[in-house]
Formats: C-alpha cells, structure tokens, sequence
C-alpha cells in the first residue's frame, strides 16, 4: 500500500509538472510541442474547444492500447495519469509567465521533459502520445526519448498550418531540448571523467603519486601492445571534474610521454561517489 502510495504521488508531481509547463509556458505562445497536448492547443484555436476535453478524449483512446500492448500494471499506472492531466489542464490558469518567446520555449521544455522522464522511470504516463514510446520501447528496443520524438514530429508539422512558421521552429526547438533533457536524465546525473593511463618506465611511480595527491582508488590491468606485444599494466581511475586538472598534472610531472585514455561516465555509484547522508 505505501509503494502504491508513493507511485500515486510521482505520477501526481510528474502530471503537474507537465500541465505547468503547457498552461504557463508554451500554450500561451502557441506553441504546440507534440503529445496530446499539442494537439490540444492546436484544436483549442482552431475549433474553440477547451484543450483540457480534448486531451481526455485522447486519452482515452490511448488507454485502450496501453490495455492491450503494455499491461495491467501500466495500464493502472497511466489510467491516473490520463485522468490527472486533463483535471490539472482545467485547473491551472493559462498565464503568460514571460513575454519572451524563448524562454517560455526553454522553461516550458525542460519542465516537461523533467514531468515526462519521471513517468518513465516508473513505466507510468500521462497517456496520450506517451503510450507509443513506451510501446516502442518494449518492442522494439527504442529509447523512450527518440520514440516521443518520432511520435511528436506530425503534431509539429500541423504549427506550419495553424500558427506559422515561427511557432513551427520554436516547436522543434521544443521538443529538442525535451528530448535533450530525458536523456540526460535517464542516462544519469552523476557524470564523471575516466582515464586510463599506460606509462611505458615510471608505472609504479605513477601510481604511488597519483595515491598521495588523489583521493581515488584506481584499476590495474594487464595488457598487451599490438606492435611489439609486450606486457604493460594499465591504470584506470574515475574522478570527478574537478579533480580532473590534478590528475592531469601529476602525468605531465611524472610521465608526459604516456599514453593517457579520457572519457565521460555516467551515473556512477560507490566507492566514495555516492551521497551518503550523516546518520
């Protein structure tokens, strides 16, 4: 019950967060970044029809395939948020935050791709054209974020023929930095720097320095050269950015002749880079 709870109230902050950022952000300026809510704001002025009706209907649809490609437990989890998005819709006022286009375009995205991307780490949705990404995404192995996009392209295109092309760019723009921000959410947030080192005659001091200046622990392996096929051991470390520069000049110090491997890691956990609170 108290799992179920807490599910409730993601999905509850997660549908919030999306009718926020289409009440006050992007349907003001016309701005219809895909999803059922775009169609939404398209239909809104082109019938008069309130976007928060238009949205449940969808929705509706929408459940329907949830039921029958995603499951009971989905289909539970979507069955709130399809039903909350459009209640949020009527209850949150349409105010014009900013006049600036821009930023509504930018605060409006990220806002929704936060609300979207929490719906997706607990394979809930708000219904409408969320429900195809997670289809593709069970069967077919695609990213959720690449599926709301392919999802969202037709609804963009439709701002070419109700708004004009200036809405049509900032739709794009749109659903860019939506996609942007669901994946760099879902790929992690805790972002850091991995090197590996291969130092031809000053290993061991290599390592004894980095040890005394660094406060990381490191990784030995034993490889082999493709020329002359000798054994050489190698270092790999992961550090934070800002130890990154210390590092850096302790292999200029000892070695700068070295071979030196660096790239960005993802959502790394332990071993002194996980939060632990004092208890």
């Amino acid at each position: 019950m108290e799992k179920q709870l807490k599910q409730a109230i993601k999905i509850t902050a997660a549908v919030f967060l999306l009718a926020l950022s289409i009440n006050m952000f992007l349907g003001p300026h016309h701005i219809a970044a895909g999803g059922v809510s775009g169609i939404g704001i398209l239909l809104e002025f082109a019938f008069g029809i309130n976007r928060a009706w238009i949205v449940l209907f969808l929705n509706l649809i929408m459940l329907i395939l949830a039921a029958i490609f995603l499951g009971k437990k989905v289909f539970l989890n979507t069955l709130l948020g399809s039903l909350l998005f459009p209640i949020f819709l009527r209850i949150i006022p349409e105010i014009m935050l900013t006049q600036d286009r821009l930023l509504s375009v930018v605060f409006g995205s990220v806002v929704f791709a936060v609300g979207v991307a929490i719906l997706y780490k607990i394979q809930a949705s708000s219904g409408g054209t969320t429900i195809p990404p997670l289809i593709l995404e069970k069967y077919f192995n695609i990213s959720t974020s690449l599926g709301l996009f392919l999802t969202d392209v037709i609804i963009v295109c439709m701002n070419l023929y109700f708004f004009g092309f200036e809405e049509f760019l900032f739709a794009i723009l749109s659903i860019v930095i939506t996609s942007v921000v669901m994946n760099y959410i879902e790929t992690g947030l805790k972002r850091k720097k991995a090197i590996m080192i291969i130092s031809q005659n000053h290993s061991e001091i290599l390592k004894k320095e980095l040890f005394e200046n660094i406060n990381r622990g490191m990784t030995l392996f034993n490889v082999r050269g493709g020329n002359l096929e000798e054994n050489k051991e190698m270092i790999l470390m992961v550090i934070s950015g800002r130890e990154y520069p210390a590092v850096k000049e302790v292999i200029d110090k000892i070695d700068p002749s070295s071979f030196v491997i660096i790239y960005n890691v993802a959502e790394v956990h332990g071993l002194g880079f996980s939060y632990h609170p004092i208890q």
